[in-house]
């Protein structure tokens, strides 16, 4: 099962038009409307402590919202040592 921040907000179809999705490796930016969490598990935050961790690997977040979550930072995945 995917993760969370595996999975964009749009639908296959959708996906086939989007620049974010066509482009390997473009995050879906905040201001589309489709990249909206509505996880029950999605907590906003601006604890720096979280936000600027050297061990999240934030190139695995689909959404750049997922980059100021505190479920992602906090259980994501963590870069090799």
């Amino acid at each position: 099962m995917a993760k969370c921040w595996e999975q964009r907000g749009c639908d296959e179809e959708m996906q086939l038009d989007c620049p974010h999705a066509a482009q390997l490796g473009d995050r879906c930016p905040t201001k589309c409307a489709f990249a909206t969490c509505d996880r029950p598990t999605y907590e906003l935050t601006i604890d720096p402590a979280l936000i600027f961790d050297p061990d999240v690997d934030r190139a695995q977040s689909i959404k750049e919202g997922c980059q100021y979550c505190a479920f992602f930072l906090r259980n994501g995945p963590k870069r090799a040592s």
